[in-house]
């Protein structure tokens, strides 16, 4: 295997480094706390300073599991000399002002990432920025223990919707196998991931997906959550981002869309089976994948939200 330079620049300067802020994308998911935790879990075995940032004060409940969750912070260091962005398509993504005189390694797998790094470890064809990441370990021949690979089969298993995306391959598998190799037991990260849900999650999906609307001839669906159906059910947004995938399973269905209110603006998440929703997020100043991209409208108004981007759909079938 021909190896990268970009690779042994990154751990060159993680080595030079004082203290290291590793940062995590806004509404984080499973990829970018895995790619995190991932690095954070070697960085205390190696004796390395560093802290974790989250801008949220809530993260996924179902990824309570994975060594040093709980070290994650939402209150930056005052001193830090060396930013690792991980999973995060641009330099704005973790939207916190970060210092400007400092290196930044940038890890990440969106096709959207414009090389904002000193070093920039960037592949848009690998399933997951937890790939990405696995690379960096594999290339500069450093030890993977077994909390380090079950935080990378995390974002794997999750970013790659439990190995279904195009972008899921051999190398994929083989890399798998790899952290199964580590200590990683497959099914128990599945149970802790998929079977720990909440009562209120199933109290509030009947709503969400009665929500549900078809147009173009079923070809587009959409649903949305309310913030009073989460403050009466008791549940997170988080636990019901699943739904977008669920409307997705529709036969005649190839685009889902799922909206909701967040920080005085609409939300729009976009799965698609064979359509690029990326050029939808786009043109809503979003980005994203191929088939799982995202953006806002500058409304709180879920339905105006909604028919703003069911109109730039149409325009684009006509």
């Amino acid at each position: 295997m021909k190896k990268d330079t970009n690779y042994s620049q990154a751990l060159d300067l993680i080595n030079k480094s004082h203290y290291i802020l590793i940062v995590t994308h806004i509404n984080p998911d499973a990829d970018t706390i895995s790619c995190a935790l991932a690095l954070s879990n070697y960085f205390y075995e190696n004796r390395i300073k560093h802290k974790v940032f989250n801008k949220m004060s809530s993260l996924p409940r179902n990824l309570d599991f994975l060594s040093k969750f709980d070290k994650i912070t939402d209150q930056l260091p005052k001193f830090y000399d060396l930013i690792i962005y991980v999973d995060c398509g641009d330099i704005d993504r973790p939207a916190v002002d970060l210092a400007k005189d400092v290196d930044i390694i940038n890890i990440d797998h969106h096709s959207s990432n414009d090389n904002f790094g000193t070093v920039n470890i960037v592949d848009d064809k690998k399933a997951s920025a937890a790939e990405v990441l696995y690379m960096f370990f594999k290339q500069n021949s450093l030890k993977i223990s077994k909390q380090t690979a079950e935080c990378l089969y995390t974002g794997i298993y999750d970013d790659s919707i439990q190995f279904s995306t195009p972008r899921t391959d051999a190398n994929t598998f083989k890399i798998v196998n790899e952290l199964v190799e580590c200590g990683v037991e497959p099914s128990e990260i599945a149970n802790k991931l998929r079977r720990r849900e909440s009562l209120a999650k199933y109290r509030l999906l009947p709503r969400i997906l009665d929500s549900l609307e078809l147009h173009f001839e079923g070809e587009v669906a959409t649903i949305y959550v309310l913030n009073r159906w989460l403050e009466e059910s008791g549940a997170d947004y988080r636990e019901c981002e699943d739904a977008v995938n669920m409307i997705l399973n529709i036969a005649v269905v190839n685009i889902a869309i799922f909206l909701r209110v967040s920080n005085g603006m609409t939300r729009v998440s976009l799965r698609s089976k064979k359509d690029d929703v990326s050029e939808i997020a786009k043109a809503f100043n979003g980005g994203g994948h191929t088939m799982a991209a995202g953006c806002s409208c500058d409304t709180i108004d879920v339905i105006e939200a909604k028919n703003m981007i069911l109109e730039y759909i149409s325009k684009g079938r006509n």
